[in-house]
Order: C-alpha cells, then sequence, then structure tokens
C-alpha cells in the first residue's frame, strides 16, 4: 500500500548563520514555512508550504478524498523527517508536535 500523502524529507536547513539568530529557532520557523512538492492522492501540490497544507488535511480529510488515518500518517511522516531536521540543528520534535495543536 502506498502512501495517500507523499512528500519529500527537507534538506540541510539554510541557516545564514551570525551572532543574531539562533540556529534552532530559526530552523524551526524554516521548517513551518518549508516549501516542497506534495502529492496528495496522485494530485501534486507543487512547492506548496508543507506544515499549512498538513494542518488543512488534519482540520478536513475528506475534503482532499483522505480519511483521518491517512492524515495523521502524514503529519507522523512530517514529524519524523523535519524533526530529524530541526534536532540537527539544536531543536526538539516536541517543538514541532506543538505547533500541531
Amino acid at each position: 500500500m502506498t502512501d495517500a500523502v507523499t512528500f519529500p524529507a527537507p534538506g540541510r536547513i539554510p541557516y545564514p548563520g551570525g551572532c543574531v539568530l539562533e540556529p534552532a529557532p530559526y530552523a524551526l520557523d524554516w521548517l513551518l514555512k518549508w516549501p516542497a512538492d506534495v502529492t496528495v492522492n496522485g494530485t501534486v501540490h507543487a512547492s506548496t508550504p508543507v506544515f499549512p497544507l498538513l494542518r488543512q488535511l488534519l482540520r478536513d480529510p475528506a475534503a482532499h478524498g483522505l480519511n483521518a488515518a491517512q492524515a495523521e500518517a502524514a503529519r507522523d511522516r512530517f514529524l519524523l523527517l523535519a524533526g530529524q531536521a530541526l534536532e540537527a540543528e539544536g531543536g526538539q520534535r516536541a517543538w514541532l508536535e506543538r505547533e500541531f495543536r
């Protein structure tokens, strides 16, 4: 069985550096706006911010041809992949989890 919602893992977060920005909060902000090609039931949403789309899917899965379990699986995949990217910058996966509440 294939996933109803697919998207790539985020690449290395393009932290600009400097003494003003902290890497972990910057990474969190970047991940919440991160655009990627997201496929929902065969429909490609090109260069779409992933997090806001996932929130829409969770809010009303049926409007996108999904059931709640499929929307939750997409959220869990985002938390896994984006969480790894965030942790690489010193952040915590729990920060992303909190954004879904």
